[in-house]
């Protein structure tokens, strides 16, 4: 099933999968409104007081109930994987690559009702949630395939005399924390935490509480394929209270983070207090688009549409702004406001909706201040530009997607807005979009259209981005995918220099030893 979508499907006419899914929405629909605690040592806990999560399609629609981890329940979490974490650093690689194939293919098997649960719960369509569950399941195999490629991550060295073994070994570090996001509540709890298990690393993942059945899902999923109950640790409860005591405790020795630059840079800054640890934050971007006169419009059209308004833009890889050649402009915010004015706006559920809500009402209140921020400044609201108040989306937190002009000194080319909203603008010259599309804090994702050779390559060896795309009619910077794209940022938008999916990813969760044995 997961293998037969990915990101960049264009539409999904398998009649199959529309049917499982289908079965799929009266499964997911079975999880809702009920109680959850969450696990310490495989135990269920209840903490103190709850988080009520209501869907962006119907905020009257309760998704669920979560206990919410009090510090001492956090400590009892990390104390758990501390414990465990030499047992299963000892259990053969192997083994680990086992248990997490498995996963991979109990994702697989429940992928219909999974997908349907990230509809209900965060407003994926059905395209987006189904990838979403199937990238998890491909990081499954990805990374287990990589211990295997690199025999677990021991290289043999050479030798100064014939009596002597030298051999470079990988090794994990220790308690790694896991704080997801609501916008991939399957795919960025799932890929770091099967990262750091595979190389050895016991994980407490604690998951945004928008998306927090999805989170305790996954976790059931990998109670399934077997890991064991001191490797996977998972902790539901606010972000200022127990995702801070995660990152500021003494024994989680890696953390890989999700999230915006502000509580990102936050945990870089402060979680090596006393030795230097790894932490792997990615925290968004301002996703440029640049197209060239000689650009295939209606391609360059279609691939910024997907990739503004995929998830409502509620992607940090989404497309934002867009530089255009001055005279191709008129005819590329034509083709654009055009494709716009297609799409289907409505609840994520059907078959045909193209988009569904923003995630809550602060998104909305963000939407609208961006839209007041437009008009008071001279741009235009080209299409869009309302949230809907009336009917069956009145109920829910929808928003039309939306394409504005503006000045290039209006704060809409410069802030990360998570939410549908693209600003498009007229340049000079491809070297004049590519300077702007580099002056932002950001370099997370680009994207460029052209027809000329020597254009496309001053735009690869120019672009300020870790993951970059030319002609992409899929998305003009959306949907990577393990062993296609690596996804990573530069700047301001990640740490670590390597992407996840790629070949460098699970070095992050690993260090060095140099071994040598004399006989």
């Amino acid at each position: 099933m997961a293998n037969q979508i990915t990101y960049a499907t264009m539409s999904a006419d398998n009649e199959e999968l529309h049917a499982a899914y289908e079965r799929g929405i009266e499964i997911a629909r079975g999880w809702l409104g009920q109680d959850h605690p969450f696990y310490v040592n495989g135990r269920p806990r209840h903490g103190e007081g709850w988080y009520e999560e209501y869907s962006p399609i119907d905020q009257q629609l309760l998704i669920g109930r979560y206990s919410q981890a009090t510090v001492a329940d956090m400590n009892d979490a990390v104390a758990a994987a501390l414990e465990y974490q030499p047992t299963w650093a000892a259990t053969p690689w192997r083994e680990r690559v086992a248990i997490i194939r498995r996963l991979g293919d109990v994702l697989d098997e429940q992928t219909p009702e999974l997908a349907a649960l990230l509809a209900f719960e965060v407003g994926k369509n059905r395209l987006e949630a189904l990838g979403d569950v199937a990238e998890t399941a491909e990081f499954c195999r990805y990374y287990a395939h990589q211990m295997e490629q690199h025999n677990g991550f021991v290289t043999p060295l050479g030798k100064l005399s014939p009596n002597e073994d030298n051999a470079s070994v990988l090794r994990p570090y220790g308690v790694w924390a896991v704080i997801s996001p609501f916008n991939f509540p399957m795919a960025l709890a799932g890929g770091p935490s099967t990262a750091a298990l595979l190389t050895g690393n016991t994980v407490v993942l604690k998951p945004s509480n928008a998306g927090a059945l999805t989170g305790l899902k996954l976790y059931e999923a990998m109670m399934t394929a077997g890991v064991p109950t001191g490797a996977m640790q998972i902790v539901t409860g606010a972000g200022a209270v127990v995702g801070r005591a995660l990152a500021e405790h003494q024994h989680v020795a890696g953390i890989t983070f999700t999230g915006s630059y502000e509580v990102g840079m936050g945990i870089y800054k402060g979680f090596a207090k006393t030795m230097p640890k790894p932490a792997v934050c990615e925290m968004g971007g301002k996703n440029p688009v640049v197209v060239s006169a000689k650009a295939d419009l209606d391609l360059a059209a279609e691939g910024t549409m997907r990739a503004a308004f995929g998830f409502s833009g509620q992607k940090c890889s989404a497309a934002s702004r867009v530089y255009v050649e001055r005279r191709a402009f008129d005819r590329f915010v034509e083709l654009l406001v055009e494709k716009t004015r297609r799409l289907q706006l409505g609840d994520p559920i059907a078959r045909t909706t193209y988009m569904g809500p923003v995630i809550d009402r602060k998104a909305v209140a963000r939407f609208a201040e961006a839209v007041d921020e437009v008009r008071a400044n001279g741009g235009d609201v080209l299409i869009g530009g309302r949230s809907i108040s009336e009917g069956d989306l009145g109920r829910g937190t929808f928003v039309e997607p939306t394409v504005v002009t503006a000045p290039f000194d209006s704060w809409v080319w410069s802030r990360e807005l998570f939410v549908p909203l693209v600003v498009v603008g007229p340049v000079d010259s491809v070297e004049e979009g590519i300077r702007r599309a580099n002056d932002t804090e950001y370099g997370l994702t680009a994207g460029f259209y052209s027809m000329d050779e020597n254009e496309i390559n001053r735009f690869f060896d120019s672009i300020e981005a870790g993951v970059t795309y030319v002609n992409r009619r899929a998305g003009a910077t959306t949907g990577a995918w393990p062993n296609i794209q690596a996804f990573g940022g530069w700047k301001a938008s990640g740490t670590s220099g390597t992407g996840g999916g790629g070949p460098w990813y699970l070095l992050q969760y690993l260090r060095e030893q140099s071994r040598t044995r004399v006989r």
